[in-house]
C-alpha cells in the first residue's frame, strides 16, 4: 500500500507526542494514521511526501500546518479544541477536535501542501537550560583570576537564533533560580533534584558576541517567522508557548544574527579569541547533518581545541541524544579545549527538567 510507511511514521510520532506530554498532537496523529490509509484529506495532503524518512518529520509538519491555520483564524472550529488560542481539551474525550481538523485539511488543501515543503523548526528555548549549565561548568573549570571571560557565543543549527539570547533567560527549580530576575523567559522546573554545583553558585554569564548558522534560518521579528515558530510548538503545552513568547519579545531588542549556511562552512570562519571564551554550542541538531558533512564539522571542532590556549580558551558544548544500552537519552556533553569529554547532565529532550547523573551511570562510562 503506497502509504503503509506514512501511516507507521505517524505512529510513531503519536506515541513520542504522548510520551512528551502532548496527547492532543498525539490524538491528532493516530486519526491523521487512519486517514491516511483511508485515502482521505490527510493522504491528499501528505501526496508526495508518502515515502519521505523519519527525519524529514512529515507528520509534525502536517501538525504544524494545521496549527498554523488556527493561528492565522482560518480554522475557528478546530481553535476551540486548542487551548494555545484559548481553546479546551477533555483528555477524555480525545477524538473530538479530529472533525474539526479533517474539515481544516480538506478545506486549505494547497496552504497544508505548500507547508509540507518547510522543515519543522521549533527552536526550543527550553534548551537553553543545558547551554547555561555548561557555560556555568566551564568558567568554574577555567577559574579566569579576573573573574568570569566574557562569552562568544556560536550555535550550530540555530533555527530563528532564540538560543544565542540564554543568557537572557532564567532558570529556576525547587530553592533555586539563575539568570536575570525580570527576564521574560522563566525556565521553570529547570531541575530535578538539586541542580550541579557549579551551576548554584555561578555568576551570571557575559555573552559580548553572539551568532549562529542554519540552512534555513528563520527571521524571529517577522510575522511569518514568529508564525512558523509557534505553529511547531504542540497547542495543548502552553508553558512552551508562554516561554516562546517572552524569547521573541528577547529577539525583537536584541540581535542574534544567524547566518544561512551549513555547520561545517560556518565552522571554518571561526577562530578561538584572546581573553574569551568561544563556544560552539548545538541542541538535537546532528541527526538533520548529513555524515560525511558532519565528519568535516568534527574535523573543524578539532582544530578549534588545538587552536586553544589558557588566554583563548575554546568549548564544544552539546545537548544531543546518544544511545546507551536499549535507550536514547538525551545528554550534555562538554569538552573544554583538547581535555576529554565530559557527560555533565541529562534532560528531557525539550530541555526541561534536566538531572545530575550517578557515579555508576553507564552514560559516564561510554
Amino acid at each position: 500500500m503506497p502509504f503503509d510507511h506514512a501511516v507507521a511514521m505517524f505512529h510513531h510520532q503519536a506515541d513520542a507526542c504522548a510520551e512528551l506530554g502532548s496527547p492532543l498532537s498525539a490524538a491528532l496523529l493516530r486519526r491523521a494514521a487512519g486517514d491516511l490509509a483511508a485515502g482521505g484529506p490527510c493522504a491528499a495532503a501528505i501526496a508526495g511526501h508518502e515515502d519521505a524518512p523519519g527525519p524529514d518529520a512529515i507528520a509534525l509538519r502536517l501538525l504544524g500546518a494545521v496549527h498554523a491555520l488556527v493561528l492565522s483564524g482560518l480554522a475557528p472550529d478546530l481553535a476551540a479544541h486548542y487551548p494555545g488560542v484559548g481553546g479546551r481539551f477533555d483528555p477524555a474525550d480525545p477524538d473530538a477536535p479530529w472533525p474539526a481538523f479533517r474539515a481544516a485539511v480538506a478545506a486549505h488543501l494547497p496552504f497544508v501542501r505548500e507547508w509540507l515543503t518547510r522543515p519543522p523548526q521549533t527552536n526550543e528555548v527550553g534548551r537553553a537550560n543545558l547551554l547555561l549549565t555548561g557555560l556555568a561548568w566551564a568558567q568554574r573549570e577555567l577559574a579566569s583570576p579576573v573573574g568570569p571571560l566574557p562569552v562568544r557565543l556560536r550555535e550550530l543549527g540555530s533555527s530563528a537564533g532564540l538560543n544565542l539570547l540564554a543568557d537572557r533567560f532564567r532558570c529556576t527549580s525547587e530553592g533555586f533560580s539563575y539568570g536575570p530576575a525580570d527576564s521574560p523567559v522563566v525556565l521553570a522546573d529547570a531541575w530535578r533534584g538539586e541542580p550541579p554545583a557549579w551551576l548554584r553558585d555561578a555568576p551570571l554569564q557575559r555573552v559580548t558576541d553572539r551568532r549562529g548558522c542554519d540552512p534555513a534560518p528563520i527571521d524571529p521579528r517577522s510575522a511569518e517567522g514568529a508564525l512558523a515558530l509557534r505553529s511547531y510548538l504542540w497547542a495543548d503545552q502552553l508553558p512552551r508557548v508562554q516561554r516562546l513568547n517572552g524569547a521573541l519579545a528577547l529577539a525583537a531588542e536584541t540581535p542574534a544574527p544567524v547566518d544561512a549556511l551549513g555547520a561545517a562552512a560556518f565552522l571554518r570562519g571561526v577562530e578561538p579569541a584572546a581573553g574569551t571564551l568561544t563556544v560552539v554550542w548545538h541542541s538535537v541538531m546532528r541527526q538533520y547533518v548529513p555524515a560525511e558533512e558532519w565528519r568535516t564539522v568534527e574535523g573543524e571542532l578539532a582544530r578549534l581545541a588545538a587552536a586553544s590556549g589558557p588566554s583563548a580558551p575554546f568549548l564544544h558544548l552539546a545537548f544531543e541524544p546518544r544511545r546507551v544500552g536499549s535507550a536514547h537519552r538525551f545528554l550534555l556533553t562538554a569538552r573544554l579545549g583538547t581535555g576529554p569529554q565530559e557527560v555533565l547532565a541529562e534532560a528531557r529532550p525539550h530541555g526541561l527538567p534536566a538531572w545530575t547523573l550517578a557515579k555508576d551511570d553507564p552514560a559516564l562510562h561510554p
